[in-house]
């Protein structure tokens, strides 16, 4: 896997995937587009929500939205790392198993989701879950 980051201007710049894809990314605390730290939260976001549709489908779950709010708290001081970041998973669907909603969450920060697993070694990961049924 590689990706590249292109400077654009002040403090913008273009991060592009080895899929061709290209985001961009505003230093500036996000004042034109995502903040890296920002970006690293929605990564988390992503790969953990992969992880639980994907995981509700294969257990024959009629799932018809997932959304995950990802809170985080960052240290005062620089390096300013994440201290502690939670993920709360809004499952809409038909006749959702409760039981198995909360297996799959918390095996996705637990053992799937490889960007949780990263941030987990210096970052205190939370989770919770909400069920929706329409």
């Amino acid at each position: 896997m590689q990706s590249r980051v292109k400077w654009v201007e002040n403090m913008t710049f273009v991060g592009q995937s080895s899929s061709g894809h290209s985001i961009v990314l505003d230093g500036n605390g996000g004042d034109k587009a995502p903040s890296p730290m920002e970006l690293v939260l929605m990564a988390a976001g992503g790969c953990s929500s992969v992880d639980v549709v994907s995981g509700l489908q294969d257990l024959q779950q009629q799932i018809t939205g997932c959304e995950v709010q990802i809170s985080a708290e960052r240290r005062e001081q620089a390096p300013r790392l994440f201290a502690a970041a939670k993920l709360h998973f809004v499952v809409t669907g038909h006749d959702l198993n409760a039981d198995k909603v909360s297996k799959v969450v918390a095996d996705s920060l637990e053992k799937y989701c490889s960007v949780c697993l990263m941030l987990g070694k210096g970052v205190e990961l939370s989770h919770s879950y909400e069920i929706v049924m329409p």
